[in-house]
């Protein structure tokens, strides 16, 4: 059975954001290139990957652009959503799983995140799986950084990742000895 799927564009400080839900969850978050068929082109991608076509349906991505947006206002830590990685196997979805650990504000290396995939020499691995994820930003492999503690390419687009980071240390700043919001 061909699962079905349904995307929307949202814009983001750091860009407009392809949202792609499946049956499953939350599939894909790619931050689009500004080039001129950019969208088209990863709609595309992404049929080819699940194997189905997304068809336009803000209804069905809303829960997705909601968090999104309080993510970017700087009120959740948290993402409660389904995620759909049926495309991401072996260590890559381990990775993918581990960084999803990696806590609001902080920071782990491709190494620690090699070691808590379970691969401890892997840290190569982890960050081809941090460049592959298909969920940018709500499986945060912005929170990752190489051992010297510079933040790396992020897709090719480095001042996304410091925005990311920076929005992650300002909001945790702001709630620095108020009460626990990571329950949003």
């Amino acid at each position: 059975m061909t699962p079905s799927a349904a995307y929307s564009v949202h814009p983001t400080p750091i860009g407009e954001a392809l949202v792609v839900t499946t049956d499953e969850g939350l599939a894909v978050l790619h931050l689009l290139e500004i080039a001129v068929g950019a969208r088209e082109a990863a709609l595309a991608e992404v049929s080819a990957q699940l194997r189905a076509v997304p068809v336009p349906d803000e209804a069905a991505t809303a829960a997705v652009t909601t968090q999104l947006d309080e993510y970017f206002a700087g009120i959740r830590r948290d993402f409660d959503l389904a995620l759909d990685l049926s495309g991401v196997d072996g260590f890559a979805r381990r990775a993918l799983e581990a960084i999803c650990t990696i806590p609001y504000g902080e920071t782990a290396s491709y190494g620690e995140v090699a070691i808590l995939a379970g691969s401890p020499r892997a840290h190569r691995a982890a960050g081809s799986a941090c460049a592959r994820t298909p969920i940018s930003i709500v499986v945060p492999a912005h929170r990752v950084v190489r051992s010297d503690g510079s933040i790396g390419e992020y897709g090719g687009h480095p001042e996304r990742k410091r925005f990311l980071l920076d929005l992650e240390a300002a909001a945790g700043a702001d709630r620095a000895g108020g009460p626990d919001s990571a329950a949003v």
